[in-house]
């Protein structure tokens, strides 16, 4: 009888410029310990200079990104790391949110250095890290001699709390907040009330003018709650709360009653 092989576990590592001294690295393989883990090397796009859009130096982040994750990949593998890497956004939490919209994982290590730091935590940037990330979140701190200084870890099941705390008791769909819910059920609700009011204003008439536009918009705002409800079951499914996400979700609330009002006044005025 052949043996099962256990899942394999999924790390995702954010590399800023932090990454690369052999203790850095070494903090990296401790997190596999040996075991059969897929590592993910993500390297933030950061701009150095503000000026580089300005000038139209927009490749040059990616491209210094690019040579960052070439150098973190190799340090990885010559320790027996079978890591594999891309460049992402060039805000860390973002990139990882986006890596983890590609595929799930076990934990998230961000490698920071300690100059960092205050903007790390006064600025918000761990507190945000803490809320929008699911797995559980490490955050290693690299001094200016490449000595790893500080390991600090999110509170255990963090945003497992947060997102029970949403969610309350919601058999039937398991997984979506309560407030999603709201918001979906409001779209929902919503477009059945633009299209009957679409359909009251073209009635007895030609779907010419204010009319036609009534229709545009009823299918307008039929396809952002659709897009919505889709977007927000896939996207609560691997725990994303990022960008994408909320513009799901502000395009719902702010389109649906902005279309109904529209078409409320096409229907009286028209």
């Amino acid at each position: 009888m052949m043996v099962q092989e256990m899942a394999q576990r999924s790390v995702i590592a954010i590399v800023t410029p932090a990454f690369g001294s052999a203790e850095s690295v070494a903090a990296l393989a401790r997190e596999v310990d040996g075991t059969s883990t897929e590592v993910r090397l993500v390297a933030p796009a950061v701009e150095m200079n503000p000026l580089h859009h300005t000038f139209g130096d927009i490749d040059e982040p990616r491209v210094e990104a690019r040579e960052r994750l070439e150098k973190a990949l190799a340090a990885a593998r010559a320790t027996g790391l079978g890591a594999r890497g891309e460049v992402g956004d060039s805000d860390p939490v973002q990139a990882a949110q986006d890596a983890l919209l590609e595929s799930p994982a076990d934990e998230i290590l961000i490698f920071a250095h300690a100059d960092d730091c205050k903007e790390w935590y006064e600025g918000g940037l761990w507190k945000h890290a803490e809320e929008s990330l699911a797995p559980p979140l490490k955050m290693v701190v690299v001094d200016g001699s490449q000595h790893v200084v500080k390991t600090e870890e999110a509170g255990p099941g963090h945003m497992e709390a947060i997102l029970a705390a949403e969610m309350g008791s919601n058999p039937y769909v398991p997984g979506v907040s309560r407030a999603d819910l709201a918001v979906m059920t409001f779209g929902i609700v919503g477009t059945i009330i633009v299209v009957i009011l679409a359909a009251a204003a073209t009635a007895g008439g030609t779907a010419t003018g204010w009319r036609a536009i009534a229709i545009g918009i009823a299918i307008a705002v039929a396809l952002v709650n659709m897009s919505n409800v889709v977007g927000t079951l896939l996207m609560d499914s691997v725990r994303y709360r990022g960008g994408f996400a909320k513009m799901f979700r502000n395009l719902a609330l702010v389109g649906t009653p902005l279309a109904i009002l529209v078409n409320l006044a096409i229907l009286i005025f028209a």
